[in-house]
């Protein structure tokens, strides 16, 4: 049996990759405009107030508050946990909006498999390993 360290009760790691090249000076400007992990979950939360026709989402959202900002792509968030069940839902129905200039990799509980979308299909297999491991 595998054990497990939770490093805080309820949270989520939102793992994150930035998008663009570096020939696209557009989207460059844009990643630049994120100083903080604060302020890369204030868009995460601006993106997913939209959600007007799913008031789960954006009760959920408005529930849920910043904890961290690990390596540069990982953005740990913490809340009841139900409203990061419906989070977590939201995302394996291609629902949950990155802040901008990211996409979203994978999201994790911080102490179980990652589930992440690899070539258009949902895999629980840790394909992208899990948020522990950054």
């Amino acid at each position: 049996m595998e054990k497990f360290l939770q490093i805080a009760p309820h949270s989520l790691a939102i793992v994150l990759s930035r998008v663009g090249t570096e020939d696209s000076p557009a989207v460059t400007e844009k990643i630049q405009h994120h100083h903080t992990g604060y302020e890369i979950f204030a868009d995460f939360k601006a993106e997913n107030m939209q959600h007007f026709w799913n008031k789960k989402v954006t009760d959920a959202i408005s529930e849920t508050f910043f904890l961290g900002w690990i390596d540069e792509h990982v953005l740990l968030i913490q809340g009841k946990e139900d409203h990061l069940e419906v989070l977590r839902e939201s995302w394996t129905r291609r629902a949950l909006n990155p802040p901008r200039g990211f996409e979203i990799q994978c999201i994790d509980t911080l102490n179980s498999a990652c589930v992440c979308l690899w070539e258009n299909e949902i895999s629980p297999h840790g394909v992208c390993g899990s948020a522990g491991d950054f």
